[in-house]
């Protein structure tokens, strides 16, 4: 009994430290960076990239699972303030490793009006360092990048409240514009 629970035990720590090591942020982007490009389907599956976005700012969130609690509140969140996003100039575009399917079921149990990208590979979500990568499992991190209309990184959030997430953009953008 006490030789199994010493196994699990180290088993433990072990799946611990591998995930700390998998998920440690690469050097992350900064502030005044281009923005890397992106070309992705949505969840209609019409390819979407950052030049569809020049000219108006841009609030790109990646966001971990599609109608998981926290991703709910912060898509809901977005879709309730999108009027005011709008009227700063900002249009708003999620990106989860879900694929498109999802993405639409999503979106319309939620009535989101605004494009969900599916990154399946995750390889945008490495681009912007918004990735945890455990092998065979990869799952986007809840960070959010505001890019100015010629696609220059201008704010980036990697500690994000869901339920407060909105207006704090929505306050950034008005001291940015």
């Amino acid at each position: 009994m006490l030789t199994k629970i010493l196994f699990y035990s180290v088993i433990l720590v072990v799946a611990f430290l591998g995930y700390r090591h998998f998920s440690a942020s690469q050097p992350t982007l900064k502030v005044n960076d281009k923005a890397p490009n992106f070309n992705l389907p949505n969840a209609n599956g019409e390819m979407m990239s950052l030049d569809n976005f020049k000219g108006s700012w841009l609030v790109l969130y990646f966001y971990p699972k599609d109608d998981t609690p926290g991703c709910t509140k912060e898509a809901c969140e977005f879709r309730d303030d999108l009027h005011k996003l709008e009227n700063l100039g900002a249009k708003v575009v999620g990106i989860s490793v879900d694929d498109g399917s999802s993405h639409a079921a999503f979106a319309k149990k939620y009535n989101l009006p605004f494009p969900l990208l599916s990154d399946k590979d995750g390889l945008v979500a490495q681009e912007y360092n918004a990735l945890t990568n455990l092998g065979l499992i990869k799952i986007a991190k809840r960070y959010t990048f505001l890019i100015d209309p010629s696609s220059t990184l201008r704010k980036i959030y990697l500690s994000v409240d869901a339920s407060k997430h909105s207006e704090e953009i929505i306050n950034d953008l008005e001291k940015l514009i």
